[in-house]
Protein backbone atom coordinates (compact mmCIF):
# COMPACT_ATOMS: atom_id res chain seq x y z
CA UNK A 1 0.00 0.00 0.00
CA UNK A 2 3.05 2.44 0.69
CA UNK A 3 4.35 1.65 -2.59
CA UNK A 4 1.09 2.32 -4.18
CA UNK A 5 1.30 5.92 -2.70
CA UNK A 6 5.02 6.72 -3.15
CA UNK A 7 4.79 5.75 -7.05
CA UNK A 8 1.45 7.64 -7.50
CA UNK A 9 2.80 10.94 -5.85
CA UNK A 10 5.90 10.42 -8.48
CA UNK A 11 3.08 10.82 -11.27
CA UNK A 12 2.05 14.74 -11.52
CA UNK A 13 -1.91 14.42 -12.70
CA UNK A 14 -2.61 11.52 -9.85
CA UNK A 15 -0.80 13.42 -7.18
CA UNK A 16 -3.22 16.67 -8.40
CA UNK A 17 -6.18 14.36 -7.14
CA UNK A 18 -4.80 13.24 -3.97
CA UNK A 19 -4.03 16.54 -2.69
CA UNK A 20 -8.14 17.89 -4.22
CA UNK A 21 -8.81 15.25 -2.12
CA UNK A 22 -6.80 15.76 0.47
CA UNK A 23 -8.13 19.32 0.50
CA UNK A 24 -11.67 18.40 0.39
CA UNK A 25 -11.69 16.23 3.28
CA UNK A 26 -10.27 19.00 5.27
CA UNK A 27 -13.47 21.19 4.11
CA UNK A 28 -15.56 18.17 5.58
CA UNK A 29 -13.48 17.81 9.46
CA UNK A 30 -14.03 21.90 9.41
CA UNK A 31 -17.69 21.82 8.64
CA UNK A 32 -17.98 19.12 11.27
CA UNK A 33 -16.91 21.51 14.00
CA UNK A 34 -19.29 24.06 12.99
CA UNK A 35 -22.63 24.19 15.42
CA UNK A 36 -25.90 24.57 13.66
CA UNK A 37 -27.87 27.58 14.98
CA UNK A 38 -30.33 27.97 17.96
CA UNK A 39 -28.92 24.14 19.04
CA UNK A 40 -28.35 23.36 22.99
CA UNK A 41 -25.19 20.89 21.62
CA UNK A 42 -24.94 19.59 25.45
CA UNK A 43 -28.52 18.14 25.02
CA UNK A 44 -26.90 15.74 22.77
CA UNK A 45 -24.03 14.56 24.32
CA UNK A 46 -26.19 13.95 27.49
CA UNK A 47 -28.41 12.07 25.41
CA UNK A 48 -25.54 9.81 24.66
CA UNK A 49 -24.71 9.26 27.81
CA UNK A 50 -27.68 7.68 28.95
CA UNK A 51 -28.31 6.37 25.41
CA UNK A 52 -25.96 3.56 24.07
CA UNK A 53 -28.06 1.90 21.20
CA UNK A 54 -26.59 0.62 18.26
CA UNK A 55 -28.44 2.60 15.93
CA UNK A 56 -27.40 6.39 17.27
CA UNK A 57 -24.07 4.93 17.68
CA UNK A 58 -23.54 3.99 14.37
CA UNK A 59 -25.10 7.06 12.82
CA UNK A 60 -22.94 8.96 14.71
CA UNK A 61 -19.90 7.06 13.29
CA UNK A 62 -21.00 7.34 10.17
CA UNK A 63 -21.21 11.35 10.66
CA UNK A 64 -17.94 11.62 12.32
CA UNK A 65 -19.40 12.72 15.30
CA UNK A 66 -21.07 15.81 14.09
CA UNK A 67 -24.40 13.91 15.28
CA UNK A 68 -23.29 14.18 18.82
CA UNK A 69 -22.21 17.68 18.52
CA UNK A 70 -25.33 18.80 16.09
CA UNK A 71 -23.25 20.69 13.72
CA UNK A 72 -23.85 21.87 10.11
CA UNK A 73 -23.28 18.04 9.06
CA UNK A 74 -24.94 16.23 11.33
CA UNK A 75 -26.83 14.48 9.08
CA UNK A 76 -23.45 13.80 6.96
CA UNK A 77 -24.35 11.41 3.42
CA UNK A 78 -26.63 9.12 5.51
CA UNK A 79 -29.31 10.67 3.73
CA UNK A 80 -27.82 9.80 0.09
CA UNK A 81 -26.95 6.42 1.18
CA UNK A 82 -30.15 5.52 2.19
CA UNK A 83 -31.47 6.80 -0.68
CA UNK A 84 -29.26 4.92 -3.07
CA UNK A 85 -30.16 1.45 -1.59
CA UNK A 86 -33.52 2.44 -2.31
CA UNK A 87 -33.02 3.20 -5.75
CA UNK A 88 -30.83 -0.05 -6.20
CA UNK A 89 -34.51 -1.80 -4.83
CA UNK A 90 -36.99 0.24 -6.44
CA UNK A 91 -34.31 -0.25 -9.99
CA UNK A 92 -35.38 -4.00 -9.40
CA UNK A 93 -39.12 -3.74 -8.60
CA UNK A 94 -40.28 -0.64 -11.40
CA UNK A 95 -39.51 -1.84 -14.75
CA UNK A 96 -38.95 2.18 -15.59
CA UNK A 97 -36.21 2.20 -13.50
CA UNK A 98 -34.71 -1.03 -14.67
CA UNK A 99 -34.72 0.35 -18.78
CA UNK A 100 -33.54 3.37 -17.48
CA UNK A 101 -30.28 1.55 -15.93
CA UNK A 102 -29.70 -0.21 -18.90
CA UNK A 103 -29.78 2.62 -21.99
CA UNK A 104 -25.86 3.90 -20.74
CA UNK A 105 -24.95 6.69 -20.07
CA UNK A 106 -27.31 8.68 -19.94
CA UNK A 107 -30.01 6.37 -18.29
CA UNK A 108 -27.06 6.78 -15.38
CA UNK A 109 -27.15 10.29 -15.05
CA UNK A 110 -31.00 10.39 -15.01
CA UNK A 111 -30.67 7.82 -11.87
CA UNK A 112 -28.10 9.34 -10.30
CA UNK A 113 -30.33 13.26 -10.75
CA UNK A 114 -33.29 11.33 -8.99
CA UNK A 115 -31.24 9.98 -6.35
CA UNK A 116 -30.42 13.63 -5.51
CA UNK A 117 -33.85 14.61 -5.28
CA UNK A 118 -34.87 11.68 -3.16
CA UNK A 119 -31.69 12.59 -0.97
CA UNK A 120 -32.99 16.24 -0.27
CA UNK A 121 -36.19 14.89 0.57
CA UNK A 122 -34.76 12.50 2.80
CA UNK A 123 -32.69 15.03 4.44
CA UNK A 124 -35.61 17.46 4.92
CA UNK A 125 -37.87 14.31 6.30
CA UNK A 126 -34.90 13.59 9.24
CA UNK A 127 -33.43 17.23 10.08
CA UNK A 128 -37.77 17.47 10.71
CA UNK A 129 -38.04 14.41 12.84
CA UNK A 130 -34.75 15.43 14.88
CA UNK A 131 -35.99 19.28 15.05
CA UNK A 132 -39.23 18.30 16.20
CA UNK A 133 -38.42 14.99 18.20
CA UNK A 134 -35.69 16.42 20.08
CA UNK A 135 -36.56 20.04 20.16
CA UNK A 136 -39.47 19.25 22.41
CA UNK A 137 -37.58 17.56 24.59
CA UNK A 138 -34.52 20.32 25.02
CA UNK A 139 -32.54 20.38 21.32
CA UNK A 140 -33.59 23.66 20.84
CA UNK A 141 -32.81 26.53 22.98
CA UNK A 142 -36.04 28.29 22.02
CA UNK A 143 -38.37 25.61 20.57
CA UNK A 144 -40.34 27.56 18.11
CA UNK A 145 -41.31 27.40 14.11
CA UNK A 146 -38.64 29.92 13.13
CA UNK A 147 -35.79 27.93 14.92
CA UNK A 148 -37.11 24.70 13.84
CA UNK A 149 -37.13 25.83 10.51
CA UNK A 150 -33.37 27.11 10.60
CA UNK A 151 -32.40 23.83 12.43
CA UNK A 152 -34.10 21.83 9.64
CA UNK A 153 -32.43 24.04 6.82
CA UNK A 154 -29.18 24.06 7.79
CA UNK A 155 -28.75 20.49 8.45
CA UNK A 156 -30.58 19.63 4.71
CA UNK A 157 -28.08 22.24 3.17
CA UNK A 158 -25.22 20.33 5.16
CA UNK A 159 -26.21 17.09 3.81
CA UNK A 160 -26.96 18.20 0.32
CA UNK A 161 -23.54 20.00 0.41
CA UNK A 162 -21.57 16.83 1.58
CA UNK A 163 -23.63 15.16 -1.25
CA UNK A 164 -21.63 17.91 -3.69
CA UNK A 165 -18.32 17.22 -1.98
CA UNK A 166 -18.36 13.29 -2.43
CA UNK A 167 -19.50 14.15 -6.34
CA UNK A 168 -16.42 16.44 -6.85
CA UNK A 169 -14.09 13.88 -5.37
CA UNK A 170 -15.49 11.36 -7.45
CA UNK A 171 -14.96 13.74 -10.36
CA UNK A 172 -11.71 15.25 -9.71
CA UNK A 173 -10.20 13.40 -6.84
CA UNK A 174 -9.60 9.80 -6.31
CA UNK A 175 -11.53 6.90 -5.63
CA UNK A 176 -15.36 6.81 -4.89
CA UNK A 177 -16.61 9.97 -3.32
CA UNK A 178 -19.22 9.47 -1.36
CA UNK A 179 -17.76 6.42 0.43
CA UNK A 180 -14.42 8.50 0.98
CA UNK A 181 -16.58 11.10 2.64
CA UNK A 182 -17.91 7.88 5.03
CA UNK A 183 -14.56 6.67 5.57
CA UNK A 184 -12.97 10.06 6.91
CA UNK A 185 -16.06 10.19 9.23
CA UNK A 186 -15.88 6.69 10.72
CA UNK A 187 -11.51 7.28 11.13
CA UNK A 188 -12.40 10.66 12.83
CA UNK A 189 -13.84 8.97 15.64
CA UNK A 190 -11.36 6.12 15.81
CA UNK A 191 -8.82 8.11 18.28
CA UNK A 192 -11.62 9.35 20.91
CA UNK A 193 -12.86 5.73 20.95
CA UNK A 194 -8.84 4.24 21.53
CA UNK A 195 -8.62 6.78 24.12
CA UNK A 196 -11.84 5.08 25.70
CA UNK A 197 -10.47 2.21 25.56
CA UNK A 198 -7.11 2.93 27.04
CA UNK A 199 -9.09 5.02 29.89
CA UNK A 200 -11.32 1.68 30.72
CA UNK A 201 -8.83 -0.82 30.05
CA UNK A 202 -4.86 0.43 30.45
CA UNK A 203 -4.66 3.48 32.61
CA UNK A 204 -4.86 3.04 35.93
CA UNK A 205 -3.89 -0.96 36.02
CA UNK A 206 -0.34 -2.74 36.53
CA UNK A 207 1.95 -2.78 33.89
CA UNK A 208 1.11 -6.62 33.90
CA UNK A 209 -2.47 -6.63 33.49
CA UNK A 210 -2.46 -2.85 31.32
CA UNK A 211 0.16 -4.19 29.29
CA UNK A 212 -2.32 -7.38 28.30
CA UNK A 213 -5.10 -5.53 28.13
CA UNK A 214 -3.42 -3.17 25.23
CA UNK A 215 -2.19 -6.51 23.59
CA UNK A 216 -5.24 -8.03 23.40
CA UNK A 217 -7.28 -4.98 22.02
CA UNK A 218 -4.16 -4.34 19.63
CA UNK A 219 -4.56 -8.09 18.70
CA UNK A 220 -7.92 -8.23 18.07
CA UNK A 221 -7.90 -5.54 15.76
CA UNK A 222 -5.15 -6.83 13.53
CA UNK A 223 -7.26 -9.81 13.14
CA UNK A 224 -10.33 -8.09 12.31
CA UNK A 225 -8.46 -6.31 10.07
CA UNK A 226 -6.73 -9.51 8.31
CA UNK A 227 -9.98 -11.08 8.34
CA UNK A 228 -11.97 -8.17 6.51
CA UNK A 229 -9.14 -8.16 4.26
CA UNK A 230 -9.29 -11.81 2.93
CA UNK A 231 -13.27 -11.42 3.31
CA UNK A 232 -13.45 -8.39 1.01
CA UNK A 233 -11.10 -9.76 -1.55
CA UNK A 234 -12.02 -13.52 -1.65
CA UNK A 235 -13.40 -14.64 -4.61
CA UNK A 236 -14.44 -18.41 -6.53
CA UNK A 237 -13.57 -17.78 -9.92
CA UNK A 238 -15.75 -20.12 -12.37
CA UNK A 239 -14.24 -20.86 -15.96
CA UNK A 240 -15.62 -20.36 -18.93
CA UNK A 241 -14.75 -21.09 -22.35
CA UNK A 242 -15.91 -19.57 -25.50
CA UNK A 243 -16.25 -21.21 -28.76
CA UNK A 244 -14.39 -20.41 -31.72
CA UNK A 245 -16.41 -18.46 -34.39
CA UNK A 246 -15.13 -18.55 -38.38
CA UNK A 247 -15.95 -14.87 -40.08
CA UNK A 248 -14.23 -15.02 -43.51
CA UNK A 249 -10.39 -15.73 -42.92
CA UNK A 250 -10.66 -14.36 -39.56
CA UNK A 251 -11.40 -16.71 -36.01
CA UNK A 252 -12.93 -15.20 -33.43
CA UNK A 253 -13.15 -16.60 -29.56
CA UNK A 254 -11.84 -19.65 -28.70
CA UNK A 255 -10.32 -18.04 -25.22
CA UNK A 256 -10.84 -19.03 -21.67
CA UNK A 257 -12.37 -16.73 -19.24
CA UNK A 258 -13.69 -16.91 -15.57
CA UNK A 259 -16.60 -15.36 -13.50
CA UNK A 260 -15.29 -14.22 -10.52
CA UNK A 261 -18.19 -14.12 -7.72
CA UNK A 262 -17.09 -12.29 -4.61
CA UNK A 263 -17.11 -14.39 -1.31
CA UNK A 264 -18.92 -11.14 0.29
CA UNK A 265 -21.30 -10.44 -2.44
CA UNK A 266 -23.69 -7.76 -0.37
CA UNK A 267 -20.75 -5.74 1.07
CA UNK A 268 -22.29 -3.96 4.05
CA UNK A 269 -25.39 -3.83 3.21
CA UNK A 270 -26.85 -6.98 5.25
CA UNK A 271 -25.70 -5.49 8.54
CA UNK A 272 -26.41 -1.78 7.86
CA UNK A 273 -30.15 -3.80 6.82
CA UNK A 274 -30.45 -5.80 10.45
CA UNK A 275 -29.18 -2.75 12.29
CA UNK A 276 -31.75 -0.52 11.26
CA UNK A 277 -34.68 -2.89 11.31
CA UNK A 278 -34.02 -3.68 14.68
CA UNK A 279 -32.85 -0.06 16.05
CA UNK A 280 -35.75 1.31 14.26
CA UNK A 281 -38.57 0.65 17.01
CA UNK A 282 -35.72 1.96 19.34
CA UNK A 283 -35.45 5.29 18.13
CA UNK A 284 -39.45 5.84 17.49
CA UNK A 285 -39.55 4.66 21.06
CA UNK A 286 -36.77 7.72 21.90
CA UNK A 287 -38.36 10.11 20.17
CA UNK A 288 -41.53 9.73 22.05
CA UNK A 289 -40.09 9.53 24.90
CA UNK A 290 -41.07 5.73 26.02
CA UNK A 291 -37.84 3.70 25.78
CA UNK A 292 -37.39 3.42 29.50
CA UNK A 293 -40.96 1.76 30.40
CA UNK A 294 -41.39 -1.78 32.57
CA UNK A 295 -43.68 -3.14 30.54
CA UNK A 296 -43.12 -6.09 27.98
CA UNK A 297 -42.89 -3.45 25.46
CA UNK A 298 -39.88 -2.39 27.12
CA UNK A 299 -38.51 -5.66 27.41
CA UNK A 300 -38.57 -5.93 23.74
CA UNK A 301 -36.74 -2.78 23.16
CA UNK A 302 -34.20 -4.21 25.79
CA UNK A 303 -33.30 -7.03 23.44
CA UNK A 304 -33.79 -5.19 20.16
CA UNK A 305 -30.87 -2.64 22.30
CA UNK A 306 -27.24 -4.03 20.84
CA UNK A 307 -25.61 -2.51 24.19
CA UNK A 308 -27.44 -5.39 26.10
CA UNK A 309 -26.44 -8.19 24.34
CA UNK A 310 -23.73 -10.68 26.01
CA UNK A 311 -23.75 -8.57 29.13
CA UNK A 312 -23.59 -11.39 31.50
CA UNK A 313 -25.67 -8.94 34.50
CA UNK A 314 -28.33 -9.50 31.41
CA UNK A 315 -27.50 -11.95 29.40
CA UNK A 316 -31.42 -12.71 28.60
CA UNK A 317 -31.09 -10.28 26.41
CA UNK A 318 -28.91 -11.70 24.58
CA UNK A 319 -31.72 -13.41 22.11
CA UNK A 320 -31.94 -10.01 20.14
CA UNK A 321 -27.98 -11.65 19.04
CA UNK A 322 -29.77 -14.42 17.40
CA UNK A 323 -32.33 -12.51 15.49
CA UNK A 324 -29.91 -10.58 14.36
CA UNK A 325 -27.77 -13.08 13.04
CA UNK A 326 -30.54 -14.28 11.40
CA UNK A 327 -31.36 -11.09 10.08
CA UNK A 328 -28.36 -10.68 8.55
CA UNK A 329 -28.05 -14.21 6.73
CA UNK A 330 -31.50 -13.37 5.19
CA UNK A 331 -30.42 -9.74 4.40
CA UNK A 332 -27.46 -11.47 2.42
CA UNK A 333 -29.93 -14.12 0.62
CA UNK A 334 -31.76 -10.97 -0.23
CA UNK A 335 -29.46 -8.72 -1.60
CA UNK A 336 -27.69 -10.63 -3.40
CA UNK A 337 -30.70 -12.51 -4.71
CA UNK A 338 -31.84 -8.61 -6.57
CA UNK A 339 -28.20 -7.60 -7.88
CA UNK A 340 -27.19 -10.69 -9.10
CA UNK A 341 -29.09 -12.56 -11.60
CA UNK A 342 -27.78 -15.88 -12.98
CA UNK A 343 -30.45 -15.99 -15.57
CA UNK A 344 -29.47 -12.75 -17.31
CA UNK A 345 -25.07 -13.55 -16.80
CA UNK A 346 -26.02 -17.20 -18.35
CA UNK A 347 -28.53 -15.87 -21.23
CA UNK A 348 -25.11 -13.75 -21.86
CA UNK A 349 -22.50 -16.61 -21.99
CA UNK A 350 -25.06 -18.32 -24.49
CA UNK A 351 -25.44 -15.27 -26.97
CA UNK A 352 -20.87 -15.02 -26.89
CA UNK A 353 -20.89 -18.71 -27.21
CA UNK A 354 -19.55 -18.88 -23.74
CA UNK A 355 -20.35 -22.49 -21.98
CA UNK A 356 -18.25 -23.77 -18.47
CA UNK A 357 -16.94 -27.05 -18.95
CA UNK A 358 -19.36 -29.32 -17.70
CA UNK A 359 -22.09 -27.65 -17.59
CA UNK A 360 -24.57 -27.52 -20.83
CA UNK A 361 -25.51 -23.59 -21.72
CA UNK A 362 -29.70 -22.74 -20.42
CA UNK A 363 -31.10 -23.91 -17.64
CA UNK A 364 -28.49 -26.14 -16.57
CA UNK A 365 -26.14 -23.21 -15.99
CA UNK A 366 -28.27 -21.32 -14.11
CA UNK A 367 -29.04 -23.57 -11.47
CA UNK A 368 -25.38 -24.22 -11.51
CA UNK A 369 -24.71 -20.59 -10.61
CA UNK A 370 -27.78 -20.53 -8.52
CA UNK A 371 -26.31 -23.39 -6.47
CA UNK A 372 -22.76 -22.10 -6.70
CA UNK A 373 -23.95 -18.41 -5.08
CA UNK A 374 -26.10 -20.05 -2.38
CA UNK A 375 -22.68 -21.52 -1.12
CA UNK A 376 -20.40 -18.52 -1.53
CA UNK A 377 -23.49 -16.25 -0.05
CA UNK A 378 -23.71 -18.26 3.34
CA UNK A 379 -20.08 -18.44 3.69
CA UNK A 380 -20.36 -14.18 3.46
CA UNK A 381 -22.47 -13.88 5.77
CA UNK A 382 -21.17 -16.26 8.03
CA UNK A 383 -18.31 -13.55 7.75
CA UNK A 384 -19.45 -10.34 8.24
CA UNK A 385 -21.76 -11.70 11.57
CA UNK A 386 -18.05 -12.94 12.94
CA UNK A 387 -16.77 -9.29 11.99
CA UNK A 388 -20.03 -7.58 13.82
CA UNK A 389 -20.22 -10.13 16.58
CA UNK A 390 -16.65 -9.70 17.88
CA UNK A 391 -17.26 -6.28 18.59
CA UNK A 392 -20.53 -6.63 20.17
CA UNK A 393 -18.97 -9.74 22.35
CA UNK A 394 -16.46 -7.44 23.83
CA UNK A 395 -19.00 -4.48 24.49
CA UNK A 396 -21.18 -6.26 26.49
CA UNK A 397 -18.94 -8.26 28.47
CA UNK A 398 -16.46 -5.91 29.13
CA UNK A 399 -18.60 -2.46 29.12
CA UNK A 400 -16.52 -1.27 26.24
CA UNK A 401 -18.73 1.72 24.79
CA UNK A 402 -17.32 3.04 21.67
CA UNK A 403 -18.33 3.64 18.52
CA UNK A 404 -15.90 1.72 16.21
CA UNK A 405 -17.52 -1.91 15.41
CA UNK A 406 -17.51 -4.70 12.73
CA UNK A 407 -19.27 -2.51 10.21
CA UNK A 408 -17.01 0.33 10.60
CA UNK A 409 -14.07 -1.80 10.06
CA UNK A 410 -15.63 -3.68 6.55
CA UNK A 411 -16.44 0.33 5.32
CA UNK A 412 -12.63 1.29 5.68
CA UNK A 413 -11.33 -1.98 4.89
CA UNK A 414 -13.40 -2.30 1.33
CA UNK A 415 -13.14 1.62 0.42
CA UNK A 416 -9.55 1.54 0.75
CA UNK A 417 -9.15 -1.24 -1.00
CA UNK A 418 -11.47 0.08 -3.39
CA UNK A 419 -9.51 3.60 -3.89
CA UNK A 420 -5.65 1.76 -3.83
CA UNK A 421 -7.17 -0.44 -7.08
CA UNK A 422 -8.59 2.56 -8.76
CA UNK A 423 -5.17 5.16 -7.97
CA UNK A 424 -3.27 1.55 -9.62
CA UNK A 425 -5.31 1.51 -12.26
CA UNK A 426 -4.99 4.85 -12.89
CA UNK A 427 -1.25 4.53 -12.87
CA UNK A 428 -1.56 1.56 -15.46
CA UNK A 429 -3.43 3.58 -18.20
CA UNK A 430 -0.79 6.41 -17.75
CA UNK A 431 1.67 3.74 -18.27
CA UNK A 432 -0.02 2.21 -21.46
CA UNK A 433 -0.67 6.36 -22.78
CA UNK A 434 3.29 6.89 -22.22
CA UNK A 435 4.30 3.86 -24.36
CA UNK A 436 1.89 4.59 -26.56
CA UNK A 437 3.17 8.04 -27.54
CA UNK A 438 6.49 6.99 -27.36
Amino acid sequence: MLETFRRAFQIKDIRKKIGYTFLMLIVIRLGSQLPTPGVNSSYIKDFFAQNSGEAFNLFNAFTGGSFEQMSVFALSITPYITSSIIMQLLTIAIPKLEEMQKEGEDGRKKIVAITRYLTVVLALVESTAMAVGFGRQGLLIDYNFVNAAIVVLTLTAGSAFLMWIGERITEKGVGNGISIVLVINIISRIPSDMATLFEQFVKGKSIASGGLAAVVIVAIIIVLVVFVVILQDGERRIAVQYSQKVVGRKTYGGQSSNIPLKVNTAGVIPIIFSSSLMQFPIVIATFLGKGNGTGIGSEILRGLNQGNWCNPQNIKYTWGLIVYVLLTIFFAYFYTSITFNPLEIANNMKKNGGFIPGIRPGRPTVEYLSKILKYIIFIGACGLVLVQVVPIFFNGWLGARVSFGGTSLIIIVSVILETLKQIESQMLVRNYKGFLNS
